[in-house]
């Protein structure tokens, strides 16, 4: 979802979920609270999209056991660009913002450089002592130009591709990681070999989820898709761009994709009743899967490196503070202890989400889950991680990103043609850009 979160990510969920412990409504602006320091009792209320894991793996529960005086309030909304509307409308208004929001990559670079003065520069609290706690890349996307740090990293997102063993057997393919690897190391491979699973599967399985899920794994792969470094927007002649494209109208039109929209319930319930046999995978994904594939899933997926001879990156989030917090003191140690090296290799290792703090990723290296019939996952997703490109940012980057993948979604499941998908795809662009 994030991944974050990322998310994106364990099932999601809607509404607030809040902890054991007596709940407080934050109120006011301004400074901190001092009732914490004075012993007295804190609410602090934390906004994210998806599920970034904390509470599916008892972080909250962890934290308040550590602080008997804070409690944590999280609310969740399952859609990143509904979560990010909402945010937009509330940081307008100066209202109903939660102590802790979290910033989808995607993001980052719209609230560092537009946003800046409506949220707390959190080298006020002593960020600057972890900066070498993080790879330079995501400690640097969340900072200003003039020095400021507005958010701290939770996970990034390497690529790899999830896939049903079982479904594999049935249709007669190599269910063997390492083998699936060299079966498929390009793009052409990828969808050939979905060819005979579809041939073999027919109308009851697809090879794949959703086509945009493709396009997000083939453009995560390049250093440069939407914006160049000068903040230039280039995706209508980048090549990378019109290569992940064309791709994924392919995949479509040789009828290899399950048509889900993701993050809608009919994707959802598709985790478990095998209507695809492999899904674009980010760390991230792990989580999600077992959320909603349950204990029924356990055993029947498996994880494989990424074809196209390159590691990627698909999202990966942040945690920042709204000025105005009436407990950002509280609010800044909190997303400090969830950031660090012990907790994130704890969400990794439960979740999933792999870690952005260095320490954390090298604790993980070696871990493999039994859930994915013991893929080596840490060392999957850690060459994933340490080959992926550093990519350039954008303001609008996760517009970009939304506009494109709406589009695909009309050639797959509207039929609509390549040419005059795109050519929504630009007219959304330039509505969401302005």
């Amino acid at each position: 979802m994030s991944i974050s979160r990322a998310a994106r990510q364990a099932t999601l969920r809607l509404g607030a979920v809040a902890l054991a412990g007596t709940l407080l409504a934050a109120c006011g602006s301004g400074s901190s609270d001092t009732s914490a320091q004075n012993g007295g009792k804190v609410t602090l209320t934390v906004d994210l999209f998806g599920t970034f894991g904390f509470k599916e793996a008892g972080l909250y529960a962890e934290y308040h056991k550590l602080h008997p005086n804070i409690t944590i309030k999280e609310s969740s909304t399952e859609n990143e660009a509904d979560y990010w509307k909402a945010l937009q409308t509330r940081l307008a208004g100066g209202g109903g913002l939660a102590d802790v929001q979290g910033i989808e990559v995607g993001r980052i670079a719209s609230v560092t450089q537009q946003q800046a003065d409506k949220f707390e520069d959190l080298n006020t609290y002593g960020a600057k002592s972890l900066k070498n706690d993080y790879s330079a890349a995501k400690w640097n996307a969340a900072g200003t130009p003039d020095g400021r740090t507005l958010g701290l990293g939770t996970d990034v997102g390497p690529e790899a591709i999830c896939y049903r063993t079982d479904l594999f057997k049935k249709a007669g393919l190599p269910t063997d990681r390492d083998e699936l690897a060299k079966k498929w190391a390009t793009w052409d491979d990828y969808l050939a070999l979905g060819k005979q699973y579809q041939a073999k599967a027919g109308s009851s399985s697809h090879w794949m989820d959703s086509i945009g899920s493709l396009y997000s794994l083939i453009v995560g792969q390049q250093k440069e898709r939407y914006y160049d470094a000068s903040g230039k927007l280039i995706y209508k002649d980048n090549p990378a761009v019109k290569t992940a494209w064309d791709t994924s109208v392919k995949a479509a039109q040789d009828g290899l994709s399950a048509k889900l929209a993701q993050w809608t319930p009919a994707w959802n319930q598709a985790f478990s009743s095998g209507s695809f046999a492999t899904i674009g995978c980010p760390a991230w994904m792990l989580g999600y899967i077992k959320g909603q594939a349950g204990s029924a899933g356990n055993g029947t997926w498996d994880v494989a490196p990424l074809p196209g001879g390159a590691a990627g990156n698909w999202g990966g989030s942040y945690l920042a503070i709204p000025k105005g917090s009436p407990h950002a003191k509280e609010a800044y140690a909190l997303i400090k202890w969830l950031t660090a090296g012990p907790q994130q290799e704890k969400l990794f290792k439960k979740q999933g989400s792999f870690p952005s703090n260095t320490a954390a990723i090298k604790a993980v290296s070696g871990v493999t889950d039994p859930y994915f019939s013991n893929a080596p996952v840490g060392e999957i997703f850690g060459k994933a991680a340490e080959s992926a490109p550093v990519q350039v940012l954008g303001v609008h980057d996760n517009d970009v990103n939304v506009q494109i993948t709406n589009a695909l979604g009309e050639v797959e499941r509207k039929g609509t043609s390549s040419a005059t998908a795109w050519s929504h795809a630009d007219k959304g662009v330039k509505n969401a850009v302005g």
